[in-house]
């Protein structure tokens, strides 16, 4: 994977996706004292940036894999992806989802015509059942991250990034299984090797953090998390393990409390409202400021679906 598949990925789905708003941030660049720009992929069509992967793959598959009909495990966003560019495309499709998934997202994905299934306690139980229906029924199996398709289709991002921000000096991206961050950080460290990558996961699901730390992919014990979209394992063998190593400079652990606050402050200072998997870009500004200070600072907010419960509780923390 290089900067050429990423450019190609974007030519392929550019009439398919929504080149989302950049937006400057007046309360978090007074906060750490640097200019902080947000990438609002929240207003992404299916309200999360997973449908630029998702189409990129689906674009790109044979007529006889889409005549197999696909399936896929996601925590949600990746589903509605999945969904949008299946029905775009006339393909059936099928969609494990884990039982924490937010039923804003379990709607939403059943608006696209695919076979939900909701199974297992977190993501890497849906994502097992969904490898056992390819293997036994013969689908085609669409990974949330694991796919180079996918992850070029993220990457796109990346470039919208760095060509309207050029002297951009660190990129924090949410990490869940590593797709989004491998893809961006490809396409803004192949346009300037100077730019901080910088990934985020929650302390409740710190799988890549520990992962790369440990040299190899681990199996940790999770906690709950209102960042649901960045909870779980990861595949082994998983190719953004090696990316992640390649292109990511540093991890942030952010905590509930913070991923709560961040949520909160997007809709009262930015008026936009973030899911918890999208807000922990945020939350490590807010947890440490003065690391950002007097730099061009972007951060991705990855999506917008929340529950409206979710939503009520972070303003009532805040």
């Amino acid at each position: 994977m290089d900067l050429r598949d990423i450019y190609a990925a974007r030519g392929r789905i550019k009439r398919h996706i929504r080149e989302t708003p950049l937006e400057r941030s007046l309360f978090l660049s007074e906060l750490c004292g640097g200019e902080v720009w947000m990438k609002l992929e929240n207003q992404q069509f299916t309200g999360s940036f997973k449908v630029r992967g998702a189409t990129n793959k689906l674009l790109q598959l044979s007529d006889e894999e889409r005549a197999r009909g696909i399936v896929t495990a996601s925590a949600g966003n990746h589903a509605q992806g999945v969904g949008y560019a299946a029905n775009m495309l006339g393909i059936e499709a099928t969609v494990v989802v884990p039982e924490n998934t937010p039923m804003v997202k379990k709607v939403a994905i059943r608006r696209y015509g695919v076979d939900l299934v909701v199974y297992g306690g977190e993501y890497m139980d849906a994502e097992r059942l969904a490898r056992r229906m390819e293997r036994d029924q013969g689908m085609t199996f669409v990974s949330a991250y694991n796919d180079l398709d996918v992850i070029t289709g993220q990457g796109t991002i990346g470039l919208e990034l760095i060509e309207a921000l050029p002297d951009l000096e660190n990129v924090i991206v949410p990490v869940g299984g590593g797709g989004l961050v491998s893809g961006v950080g490809c396409a803004v460290k192949s346009m300037d090797t100077g730019i901080d990558v910088i990934g985020v996961q929650s302390v409740a699901s710190p799988v890549m953090y520990e992962s790369i730390k440990q040299g190899r992919i681990v199996e940790i014990e999770l906690e709950d998390s209102v960042a649901e979209g960045l909870h779980g394992g990861i595949e082994e063998g998983s190719v953004t393990f090696e990316l992640c190593k390649r292109y990511v400079d540093d991890f942030i652990l952010v905590e509930e409390k913070p991923i709560l606050r961040a949520i909160s402050k997007m809709l009262s200072e930015q008026h936009q409202v973030v899911e918890g998997a999208g807000a922990v870009g945020v939350a490590a500004i807010i947890k440490n400021p003065r690391r950002f200070k007097g730099k061009i600072t972007g951060v991705v907010i990855s999506g917008g679906n929340v529950e409206p419960e979710l939503l009520e509780e972070a303003i009532h923390e805040e």
